[in-house]
């Protein structure tokens, strides 16, 4: 029995609701717009935005910083903690031979939509593609939740291409959260910050997570670590959170992925039944309670994040747009199915049982659907002074972002094509 329709309900079409009503609002009235979305909450605070004032470091947190760089964390933290389930666990999805063509096929999914987009951007011209280059990574991306669900639409629930696609998302999101560590920093680069966000996972994990079991070892009730877990609940690691989080913006690091070192500190059950399964919800460990209890937060966060970032106006479409859709659009399927071809065949790697080649091409075009993580990479690849064509770079480009739905359409219309035969759970 599985929550999708529920996962998508609480999470992506709030986040859906929040991109329509910024793209009416900006083609309404862009001035009030823009006014809301730079609007200043705090000036001359010890997080926000940037900026040199005579020789000085001046910060301002704005409502976009408070939403992209601090709140986000939490979202970013979600999808890490299902990264972490799926590698570590004995039961994990990406562990053993079975991963390895999605692995693979992810790796395509990737290089792809980097090849198509920045060869098609050098046939445009130095001009065209000196201005879109950085924003290479921005059709790499895949929305799990609606891929997934369309991946349902297309297949249906009991076909094994089904757990291929989710298997080749968890990956292409792990894969997103490292590009966006590395690729792009929110400022110049001070990596000896990144000790603050070491040492206060390590210290929390030491003196919560591990002392407490070494000290419980032949108590079959578990003392201490009870102890732990009534009285001081969440609390340590949110603490050693705020420390990483401020540790990665002081290093350069978008902030946005401060919690990842935390996550793996926190308590976890030795098993986990899928981010979409109704059995999930069930698990009383700490993370999973920590998951749980961010969920109705994390879904304003993330309508925030659409009311925040979705906001452009429609004549600011040009060659950044049908660049990341073509990335995503043209580059995945075939990523996806080249890869996913080598590794199942040449390489020996095989496929699950009652899946076909050209299935491969099907999820390609399902996992097109870029939307979430394409529309972040969009805000943080360009920085808004960028322009092409009498247009923002960064705003034509989440459009592309933005139009990737159309990939559900594509995928739809290449499953009857090719005579995808429908298996329900």
């Amino acid at each position: 029995m599985y929550r999708v329709w529920d996962f998508v309900t609480n999470y992506s079409l709030l986040l859906i609701l929040g991109a329509l009503i910024a793209l009416v609002w900006v083609n309404v009235d862009a001035h009030s717009y823009h006014d809301f979305v730079e609007f200043i909450l705090i000036d001359d605070f010890i997080i926000g935005h940037a900026h040199e004032v005579e020789g000085h470091i001046h910060r301002t947190l704005t409502l976009h910083y408070l939403v992209n760089d601090v709140l986000m964390a939490f979202f970013f933290a979600i999808a890490a903690k299902e990264v972490w389930e799926a590698v570590i666990l004995k039961n994990g999805s990406l562990r053993g031979k079975k991963a390895a063509t999605p692995l693979i096929a992810t790796l395509g999914g990737m290089v792809g939509p980097i090849t198509v987009y920045l060869g098609l951007a050098a046939i445009l011209g130095s001009e065209t593609y000196n201005a879109v280059s950085r924003g290479w990574a921005i059709p790499t991306a895949t929305d799990i939740a609606f891929s997934y669900l369309v991946g349902r639409i297309v297949f249906g629930a009991g076909h094994p291409a089904v757990r291929f696609l989710l298997l080749l998302a968890i990956a292409d999101d792990a894969a997103g959260l490292i590009i966006l560590a590395i690729f792009y920093p929110s400022a110049e680069l001070a990596p000896e910050w990144l000790l603050l966000s070491l040492g206060a996972a390590i210290t929390v994990f030491v003196l919560f997570n591990w002392l407490p079991r070494q000290l419980d070892k032949g108590d079959q009730l578990r003392t201490k670590s009870s102890w732990i877990r009534k009285y001081l609940s969440f609390w340590p690691y949110l603490i050693a959170g705020a420390l990483s989080w401020y540790g990665f913006q002081e290093a350069g690091i978008h902030p946005a992925l401060g919690l990842l070192p935390i996550v793996p500190t926190i308590p976890h059950a030795d098993r986990a039944f899928g981010i979409f399964s109704e059995a999930e919800q069930y698990l009383t460990d700490l993370l999973n309670q920590i998951e749980h209890s961010l969920k109705h937060f994390v879904e304003l966060i993330l309508f925030l994040f659409g009311l925040l970032n979705a906001g452009v106006e429609f004549s600011s479409i040009g060659s950044p747009t049908w660049l990341v859709l073509a990335g995503l659009l043209i580059g995945k399927p075939l990523g996806v199915m080249i890869f996913g071809y080598i590794a199942a065949h040449p390489m020996r790697l095989g496929l699950p049982a009652g899946m076909r080649t050209s299935d491969l091409f099907v999820i390609g075009c399902v996992s097109a659907i870029g939307f979430t993580v394409s529309l972040f990479i969009a805000s943080v690849a360009f920085d808004g002074t960028v322009h092409l064509e009498g247009v923002r770079v960064q705003d034509a480009a989440k459009m592309g972002a933005l139009f990737s739905f159309a990939a559900a359409i594509i995928a739809i219309v290449a499953g009857r094509i090719l005579r995808i035969e429908k298996q329900d759970a």
